[in-house]
Parts: C-alpha cells; structure tokens; sequence
C-alpha cells in the first residue's frame, strides 16, 4: 500500500493535471501505477491528455515529493485518503471536481449520516453569531448528531466550531494550505480541541503549499461536498460564503441562507441568496428540519438504553470484551489489542458512547458504563 500510496499522491502533484483529468487518467490506464508506467505516446492517445501533459507526465519526478510528503504524513499521524478508498467520503465523491487525494487530521467521520455546513462573512455582527449560537445550540439540545463543517477562518467560520464543541457535535476544519501549518494561528487551539473531540482538519494540499487567496476559492468546493446541506449565516453581495454556497448549489446539495435586515451590508449576501431562490429561507433549527425532512432523537444520548450484546456488531463486540477484560483503556491500546486501526476504533468508540455502553475519560481513555 506503501507504494500506491506514492503513487496517488504523485498523480496529484503533476503540474496541469487537475482532478478530473488525473480520474481519466487512472480509468484510461488501468490503474494509478499505470500511469507513472504508459508511454508519452500512449498517454497522447488518452481523450483530453494533449502533447504538453503527456510529456509532463512521461516525465514528471513527483514521486520523489510524494516519498517526502508520505514520510511527512506518516509521521504526523495524518490520513491519507485517494478518491477510490472506502473511506473516502461518499458525499465529496459524488462531486465531479473533488480532489483525488484528501489528508485528514483526527479521526472525523466524514461519511456522517448527517453534516452540514456553516459559513459567512470574516466580519460577522453580533446577528450573525446569535445566529450561530442558537442553531448549533438547538441542534445539540435535540440530540442530533450532525457533524459541523466550515472553514476555520475569522468571523462565522470559527464561532460554528467553537458553537459544535460546546454542543458536544463533531466539526471539521477545511484547510486551505497543507496541514505543516494552520492560518491564522489563533485558531489552533480550537482545532487541537477539534482533533480531540471526533473532529479534525482536512485538506487536498500537501505540507509546504503557500497560503494563497486562489487556494481559499478551491478550498471552498470541499466545504460544500462534504456536507448535505450549506448555510449562510452572514454574507456581502460578494465574498466566499457566495462561492460556497454557488458550488453547493452546483452540486444538487440544498442552501439555506439567514435572511437580514435590509440595508445592512452583511446581509446582502443571504438576501440575495433568498430572493434570487438560490438558498432556502432558514430561521431556526425547524426550517432545517422540515426541508431536509430530519427528527430530532428521543431523548438525551446519556439517557438512551444500552443495547443488547446481540445486537451489537462483532466490531463492538470486540471493544466491549476488551474493555470487560482489561478495565479502562486508552484509545492506542485498544487499537493494539483488537488489531484494528485507530480510523475504526474512533467511529466504533463513539456509536458505543452513543448507546450508552462505553464513556470516555480525559486522555482518550475509554471505560465500559
């Protein structure tokens, strides 16, 4: 896998193959190491591959930068998901411009059964947060467990974070850079505090890649493919909320847009947006749930009963017998013992936390209740 795994981000790193051109590529090949082995001749004939990217692959030496960026990954913990990986999300693949390769720090999971998506202005009002806060709030005193997307940037972007982990629900930082880094820095905190709580950051940059405006504009295409639906809480009549939101729409995904009072300049954005039936009308979390057609779950997630050892999966049957065996354990370990990997023991963990058998502890340390 080690060596595919160069591969596929070396076909990401091809200077003008894009990631539509790269999945022609690897379809008209055979294969991803088939690629790196076709000849300049053979590459011409490919439908869309001209004179000029068929000599930039024949003679690419990407892979040398993909040998450094595995060790960089590799030694971070970051996970490295190419387009035809099970656990490449489902929803962003769909989307005909996703990148091929994603790189994920933390243990998020991106093929939530429901995520949305907040964004907004960097220079949101105090509307605009109230906004925020009472629909994440709303959302975590209904028990849903919707994962939060946004875009880690000043303003809207990091109130909807900090808004999900005050609620208890998971959130996902899209990066516009490579994860050897994170802008603006203040936010770290926060995102340590995300990767800690079934959340993460994610991005299609690879580590060294320069913080440039254009990047934010590509960034915005994995806000709206991760999520089932995008919401824009603050906007001006230009900005990249309207990008996002613009991308969603593109592809088939539902928009909603807080509406504001006229005449103030970051409401233009969402007026715009609603009267142009671009995004849906929202006002609280019961706009939301009647146009996507969501129920609130019965009862707190402390309070639900816990399940059957029959009805649980042999997976969790096999966490549960650990922790039975063993007592309290931290995370790595158990990945140890039950000899899987740490990207199936945190989604395991948490539907158990769920069901009201397992509670974790300070440490990622986890104990049967």
């Amino acid at each position: 896998m080690t060596d595919d795994r160069l591969y596929q981000i070396g076909i990401s790193l091809i200077p003008l193959v894009g990631c539509i051109t790269a999945r022609n590529l690897v379809a008209y090949a055979g294969g991803i190491r088939e690629v790196f082995h076709t000849s300049e001749k053979e590459l011409r004939e490919i439908p869309g591959i001209g004179t000029v990217l068929a000599r930039n692959i024949a003679k690419s030496d990407v892979l040398k930068r993909a040998e450094k960026e595995l060790k960089f990954i590799e030694k971070n913990q970051i996970r490295p998901l190419f387009y035809l990986d099970k656990e490449y999300p489902d929803r962003l693949k769909a989307c005909s411009d996703a990148p091929v390769m994603l790189y994920v720090k933390g243990e998020p999971d991106l093929n939530a059964t429901k995520i949305i998506s907040v964004v907004g202005t960097r220079s949101a009002t105090d509307y605009g947060y109230q906004m925020v806060d009472e629909l994440l709030g709303d959302l975590g005193n209904r028990n849903y467990r919707v994962m939060v997307v946004s875009g880690l940037a000043y303003g809207i972007d990091i109130r909807a974070h900090r808004a999900a982990l005050k609620n208890g629900l998971p959130t996902v930082g899209v990066l516009a850079h490579g994860l050897d880094k994170l802008y603006p820095q203040l936010h770290a905190g926060t995102a340590r505090e995300m990767v800690t709580n079934h959340g993460g950051l994610v991005t299609d940059f690879v580590s060294g890649s320069s913080i440039d405006r254009k990047h934010f504009i590509r960034r915005n295409r994995i806000i709206a493919g991760l999520a089932d639906a995008t919401l824009v809480v603050e906007s001006a009549h230009k900005g990249g909320a309207l990008v996002t939101a613009e991308i969603a729409n593109s592809y088939n995904r539902d928009v909603f847009a807080f509406p504001g009072r006229k005449g103030d300049a970051f409401s233009e954005g969402c007026n715009f947006l609603i009267k142009s039936n671009r995004a849906a009308l929202i006002e609280s979390v019961a706009d939301l749930e009647y146009i996507m057609n969501w129920e609130p779950a019965k009862g707190r997630p402390d309070a639900v009963q816990p399940r059957l050892f029959s009805d649980l999966s042999e997976d969790e049957k096999v966490v549960i017998t650990i922790l039975e065996e063993e007592g309290p354990l931290a995370i790595d370990i158990l990945c140890i013992k039950s000899g899987m990997p740490m990207n199936k023991v945190s989604p395991l963990l948490l539907n158990l936390e769920f069901a009201g058998l397992v509670k974790g502890l300070p440490g990622k340390v986890f104990k049967l209740l």
